[in-house]
């Protein structure tokens, strides 16, 4: 876009003239008065670039990003190959729009094949699309699906230890379409089953279940499948997709959609993104999935190419067929977690999986040795776990940051009904041990 309007009085004059307006005032006569704004926009007078510059250091100077990372619940500290930032900044991915024009966009269309391709590798699933947003609205979107899919549904049973952003967007997504996001209770930090079965009835149209779960815990879902099909309805699993390498994948859980979010897969932090969600379902209902597909197809010559397919938004076709009205999609982050994977490669991806679990495992024996400290719920976790401190988690949280590291996440941070002395750790496969350890030496002396 121009850094500058570079219209001259004369040029205004004539706009105005061409579209018989006598001011620019009155292109906003529709407005009414009560809603205009009265008074100057509370912005700074213009300066010089230098001086700008100066103050914008000056403000990410406030930005604290030096401590030792242990936060997650979704934005995760992981190892990111330089090659990942280095090929997506080439000018032909970062300045792409949408590859209508096929013959203009193969590198593109392949890398969105890609993607999908990489994606039904880890899920287990038939088929994928270009990518969503994030993962809290390829929760919303699968819901959609199910929705959708199921005659007479019209309530989405969601799991309590789903992330509470998820429910948020859902909540919000679903707010004034007659459609209902019914929370499912927890015990010891895992979806309640017996619940699950007195609740499930004509009306569901789906389930919405999390592993590992906003607590880190890895739900254990054998025969939730033949429960929720045997109702007629979908099961939807979010998972994050790092934990697939050593993980069950959502095919193997009988899942019917499987969804999550790709930060883990080569995206920086970010200070919360963006990134990029995943959706991967069964080929039955490849023609409920939002967005776009990457299809692989011969020319007249024989020759192998790339093209769009099953364009289902509302762009495409008319709107209240339309799968979803989300006009756009995450492709150049999900090609970046296209080219991490691919540097990963099979062995390598499982091998940075494992060495999460593994760092995960060593910070949870440290941690629960200090005294004040104990395990919050029962069960096996992937990188992330949930710790009661016996003092306040955020007033513990904001000493270590002084201490030199980020601790986690306060479990009331995340949502209102949160325990204030829960804190949830996430250890990745960039921590080491001297950082775990001097983690542990330092929680002891804060809660000393």
């Amino acid at each position: 876009m121009f850094p500058y309007l570079p219209h001259t009085e004369e040029d205004i004059r004539q706009m105005l003239k061409s579209v018989g307006a006598e001011s620019l005032d009155d292109l906003f006569a529709d407005i009414p008065e009560s809603v205009r704004l009265k008074k100057a926009l509370n912005l700074p007078p213009g300066a010089g670039e230098f001086e700008v510059y100066r103050r914008m250091e000056k403000l990410a100077r406030k930005n604290r990003v030096e401590p030792i990372s242990f936060l997650g619940c979704g934005i995760y500290d992981h190892l990111i190959p330089a090659a990942v930032g280095h090929l997506t900044s080439r000018a032909e991915f970062a300045t792409a729009y949408t590859p209508y024009q096929a013959e203009m966009s193969q590198g593109m269309l392949q890398g969105i094949f890609e993607f999908q391709s990489m994606i039904c590798r880890l899920t287990g699933l038939d088929v994928s699309n270009a990518s969503l947003y994030d993962g809290h609205t390829a929760a919303a979107e699968a819901a959609a699906m199910a929705l959708n899919s199921v005659k007479k549904g019209d309530t989405i049973l969601v799991s309590s230890t789903v992330h509470p952003a998820t429910i948020e967007v859902m909540e919000t997504y679903y707010a004034d379409l007659g459609v209902k996001i019914s929370l499912l209770g927890q015990k010891e930090g895992t979806t309640s089953r017996e619940e699950l079965a007195d609740r499930l009835d004509g009306s569901v149209a789906g389930v919405l279940i999390q592993t590992p779960n906003v607590y880190g815990i890895l739900e254990d879902l054998t025969g939730l499948d033949e429960q929720i099909n045997a109702n007629g309805s979908i099961l939807i699993i979010s998972a994050n997709p790092l934990s697939l390498g050593v993980c069950r994948s959502p095919r193997e859980w009988g899942a019917d959609i499987a969804v999550g979010d790709c930060q883990p897969l080569g995206l920086p932090q970010n200070f919360g993104g963006p990134t990029a969600g995943y959706i991967a379902a069964g080929e039955k209902l490849i023609r409920k999935m939002p967005g776009r597909i990457s299809g692989l197809t011969q020319d007249g010559d024989g020759n192998r190419g790339f093209v769009l397919t099953l364009q289902a938004r509302e762009q495409h076709i008319k709107r209240q067929r339309a799968t979803s009205n989300i006009c756009s999609n995450q492709a150049l982050a999900a090609l970046a977690s296209t080219v991490h994977l691919s540097l990963l490669g099979k062995e390598g991806f499982r091998e940075t999986s494992l060495r999460n679990m593994n760092n995960a495992r060593y910070a949870f024996e440290k941690l629960t040795a200090v005294s004040g400290v104990e395990a919050a719920f029962p069960g096996s976790f992937f990188n992330e776990f949930t710790l009661n401190l016996k003092n306040d988690a955020e007033d513990t949280a904001d000493r270590l940051i002084e201490a030199g590291f980020f601790a986690g996440v306060p479990e009331k941070r995340l949502h209102s009904r949160g325990d204030s002395n829960r804190i949830i750790v996430a250890v990745t496969e960039k921590r080491t041990r001297e950082e775990i350890d001097g983690l542990a030496a330092a929680l002891k002396e804060a809660l000393a």
